[in-house]
């Protein structure tokens, strides 16, 4: 993994969109010092229209390594149960992890924080700005060590913008996506959905309350500001999502999915839109990647969208950091893709069938629906799997062949002799962790008034070492996206030199 950075190209990102994908992960590039400008359509505002409510384990865990997780848990509202179809209790106070919930909160109280960690870091930001065109490879105008954006202003002005790679983060009408030809396959699942921020005036006796009954699905999800947000869709109504909309119509669906309509009333925002399925075949072409609504869209069933775009941030922004910081081969890079494309399409694969679950008519489908939900019910190991996809935590990463059974996987927020894994991660760092006592290498203790050349070397602004509290022997390396990048039993010193070159360079 290690390279050496060719010293003509040029050393910044450019991020185009300000969500919450794109604000984490110029947040993490300036973080670990790579020049970054972030590009945004929109101007400078937080909106409140966002459609995402839910923050998984996964996604908490990766924000805990950024030491941000616990100012949003003290805004939004954990959740240790789902009900679904009125038949499926799923239970996450067993999830093997911190944050052992789900926490509601609405999408814009994330970009709040990670707008605030990102101007912070140093993030220059670039609002009433649209992408025009990407040139990459010496196209027309193009660097021919980098990438060349054109852009354009509110008042009509253009200018060039110039870095090592682009990414595109703005959604699912990308105009990176689109600059670099890469095609979004895929279909509309769901037509004519309704969406209202009221206010209620009966409070539903669940934190987010949720069915389908007949023809009609709703959901609704507190603000914390005395809104709710309603998302409802009824069969017999499709119609452009230009249609004008009204509070009686949200109401009617509402009624027949969930019983009543709770007194909805003062609504301060409607709208209908439409449920995509779709995935761009690659992540990366060249210089220029994907990440979040730009790679993938999907339902929101099971509340995984923006949790998979910040998942798919997390893994991209600090191969990105190795590889312009001159650590790492700048074919890191496609490491990326190959992670989190098959996540995107599992992602793709299970809110589907949540909706389509949702959406079943017939006597047959609604006799698969209890089946399924009656076998999940049931069988743990089933159980144990849906939840780990829903929640993030259960995906793995592909493994070279004869790797540690380990490599690949999630490591938990264990416990170490130099605190929580998830606190030592911060910094975009790699954790060493190795047997501690006198089971400990001296590649890993480096003791004072050793001849032995220190693990750290010029590694030790990016590697933490630290011991288990308990008796164990493995040896594993942890990547800054709480990953095992690496591992062995009863390792010697040469193998983990030997690791260590591999993913953080030459020592000094």
């Amino acid at each position: 993994m290690n390279g050496k950075r060719d010293d003509n190209t040029p050393h910044g990102v450019i991020v185009v969109g300000a969500g919450p994908t794109g604000l984490l992960l110029a947040g993490d590039l300036a973080a670990a010092g790579v020049p970054v400008t972030l590009v945004e359509k929109r101007e400078h505002r937080i909106s409140n229209l966002s459609r995402a409510f839910v923050a998984h384990a996964r996604t908490l865990e990766q924000l805990d390594a950024r030491g941000i997780a616990d100012a949003l848990e003290a805004k939004g509202r954990p959740l240790d149960r789902i009900a679904l179809f009125g038949r499926l209790s799923v239970r996450l106070d067993t999830l093997p992890s911190r944050f052992n919930h789900l926490l509601v909160i609405p999408q814009y109280e994330v970009e709040k924080v990670l707008e605030r960690r990102a101007v912070e870091a140093g993030v220059r930001f670039r609002y009433e700005t649209e992408v025009t065109a990407v040139h990459q490879g010496g196209g027309v105008g193009g660097d021919p060590h980098g990438v060349t954006v054109d852009v354009r202003t509110a008042d009509g002005a253009t200018d060039r913008l110039t870095a090592a790679y682009v990414v595109g983060t703005d959604g699912h009408r990308s105009a990176v996506r689109e600059a670099v030809g890469l095609p979004f396959p895929g279909k509309s699942v769901i037509r004519s959905v309704v969406l209202a921020d009221v206010r209620l005036d009966e409070q539903p006796e669940e934190v987010l309350t949720a069915n389908a009954v007949g023809d009609a699905f709703a959901f609704i999800a507190p603000f914390g500001d005395g809104y709710h947000r309603v998302i409802g869709w009824h069969r017999g109504r499709d119609v452009p999502d230009s249609e004008p909309l009204d509070l009686d119509e949200v109401r009617e669906i509402t009624r027949l999915a969930l019983g009543r309509d709770y007194g909805m009333r003062d609504a301060r925002w409607m709208s209908r839109f439409h449920c995509d399925e779709r995935q761009a075949p690659a992540y990366r072409v060249g210089r220029v990647l994907l990440a979040g609504d730009a790679a993938h869209v999907h339902t929101p069933a099971g509340g995984q969208g923006m949790n998979t775009g910040l998942q798919d941030a997390a893994n991209l922004g600090w191969k990105l950091a190795a590889v312009l910081g001159g650590h790492a081969d700048p074919a890191l890079l496609d490491s990326y893709e190959a992670e989190r494309h098959p996540v995107g399409r599992a992602v793709l694969r299970s809110s589907g069938g949540i909706v389509r679950l949702a959406m079943a008519k017939s006597t047959w489908a609604l006799a698969l629906r209890a089946a399924l939900t009656t076998f999940v019910n049931h069988v743990p190991p089933v159980r144990t799997r849906a939840i780990g996809q829903i929640t993030g935590i259960g995906y793995r990463y592909p493994a070279p062949r004869g790797a540690h059974r380990l490599v690949g996987t999630r490591v938990p927020d264990v416990a170490l002799t130099t605190g929580r894994l998830y606190e030592s991660l911060r910094g975009g760092r790699f954790v060493l962790i190795g047997p501690g006592g006198e089971g400990r290498s001296h590649a890993l203790a480096s003791p004072r008034g050793s001849d032995r050349p220190s693990v750290l070397g010029a590694r030790k602004d990016r590697l933490t070492v630290a011991a288990w509290t308990s008796d164990r022997r493995t040896t594993v390396l942890v990547r800054p996206d709480g990953y095992v990048a690496w591992a062995a039993e009863d390792a010697d010193d040469a193998a983990v030199r030997e690791a260590l070159t591999e993913w953080l360079g030459a020592a000094g």
